[in-house]
């Protein structure tokens, strides 16, 4: 490439750049996914008062959470849980802390648990929740205060049987055993009111890994059913190299996977003959930069999406691939291991220049299927040995797999539609089944 030819291409990249920040910051979750829903739904037909019905959440708590911080000031924070629906079963959602947080994300991701659970077929409703905060700006003992605030805020929603939290953005097991320990002080000994707790604390073995080694599975099973081989061979690009990229990452390297870049937060690394991915993971983990890994090259993050591979993996937050960026993707296929990574009309663009999407709906569903092992765990008081847990999401995976493929094939639509259309025909059915009235 030229000099001037290379030039331009940095500034269309610089303005691709800049659009993408604006649209993303703009554009709303919940549209988003009705948008991919409505498609849906015209293939089944329902008529407009079910649609309505299937689109809007049962519930909807705001709360706000004063704690008096380290240094003796008093600040508030706002909560959100939105239960969405619990025709299936109990509500089920993650509880994600992050200064973005806000109602509408908070609704958007609501819904996506109702439809993820029903294409897993798990017997699990959909919720999410969230506290608008920068955790990094609270100490330990901050956060543990917000987070027992806000179990006492909404205990009275909450429960093994009615809605079970679980981690999500920048929440973990920690978070998860103070939430537990609150609400047991009023309700009494209760460890499947969450999921996502240590394995020490009636935690499930496999539970870190599961969406990542969920995703390779979804990987696997797209590949074969696509003829297009097997994940050994295949080159991966992670966007967003948190606890989802990272096991999904190491498990495609040892299936004989190439990863040749990867990004976070603060920057990206590449390897044209695959990087380390354990030597990058144990870089990372003593909190060096991931970009000042020795054995890659460091890159801009904002470039890692069009670096090319055969699977680009968006393994971080919502709407990073839009219709300003879409054509420049490099890659066969999208395996969306993040909520929302993918904008409605960015989608029509990779469908139109062939690159196949599989849907987060069902791409990081391996994150709740373990939930739910987790739950039933608890509610046996008997614990599974990994290889059953990873056995039993095995199965789970491949065989939600098969039924979109077969819709997907059968009806000839997109494999997101297909996904949505076996989703949206299971609630339609509990709710037909439960009556109305």
């Amino acid at each position: 490439m030229s000099r001037i030819a290379r030039s331009a291409s940095q500034l269309l990249r610089q303005a691709t750049t800049t659009r993408f920040a604006q649209q993303r910051s703009a554009s709303s979750h919940s549209e988003n996914t009705n948008t991919f829903i409505k498609e849906a739904l015209q293939e089944l037909e329902y008529p407009e008062k079910l649609q309505r019905l299937l689109l809007t959440p049962q519930r909807t708590v705001l709360v706000e959470l004063v704690i008096t911080k380290d240094d003796g000031q008093i600040e508030s924070f706002n909560a959100y849980r939105v239960q969405h629906d619990d025709s299936r079963g109990p509500f089920k959602g993650g509880l994600r802390y992050h200064p973005q947080v806000d109602l509408d994300d908070v609704r958007s991701l609501a819904s996506l648990m109702t439809w993820k659970t029903a294409v897993m077929d798990i017997p699990f409703g959909g919720a999410k929740g969230g506290i608008t905060v920068d955790p990094k700006k609270l100490s330990e003992r901050e956060l543990e205060k917000l987070t027992r605030k806000l179990v006492q805020a909404i205990k009275d929603v909450i429960g093994p049987r009615e809605d079970i939290p679980a981690p999500d953005m920048n929440t973990d097991g920690r978070v998860m055993s103070w939430f537990f320990d609150e609400y047991t002080k009023f309700e009494g000994f209760s460890p499947a009111v969450v999921t996502g707790k240590p394995v020490q604390l009636h935690g499930s073995l496999g539970r870190e890994a599961a969406t990542g080694r969920g995703t390779v599975l979804a990987t696997r099973e797209l590949l074969k059913h696509s003829r297009a081989g097997t994940i050994a061979g295949k080159s991966f690009v992670i966007q967003g190299f948190g606890n989802v990229g990272a096991w999904a990452a190491q498990i495609f390297q040892e299936h004989g996977g190439k990863v040749t870049a990867a990004s976070d937060a603060f920057g990206a690394v590449r390897n044209e003959q695959g990087l380390d991915v354990l030597a990058l993971r144990a870089h990372v983990a003593t909190g060096a930069r991931l970009a000042d890994f020795p054995g890659g090259e460091a890159m801009d993050k904002n470039e890692v999406l069009y670096e090319k591979c055969d699977v680009l993996v968006p393994a971080a937050i919502g709407n990073v691939i839009t219709s300003d960026n879409a054509n420049q993707l490099n890659c066969q296929y999208v395996v969306e291991a993040a909520n929302g990574p993918t904008t409605p009309n960015a989608d029509k663009i990779l469908r139109d220049r062939g690159i196949t999407v599989l849907p987060d709906i069902y791409t990081n569903a391996g994150g709740v299927t373990v939930s739910f092992f987790e739950w039933v765990q608890n509610l046996q008081n008997f614990r599974w040995e990994e290889e059953e847990v990873n056995r039993r999401l095995d199965k789970a995976m491949t065989d939600a797999f098969a039924g979109v493929w077969d819709v997907h094939t059968s009806k000839r639509i997109p494999l997101r539609v297909a996904a949505f259309y076996i989703a949206l025909q299971r609630v339609t059915r509990a709710h037909m089944n439960r009556g109305f009235d």
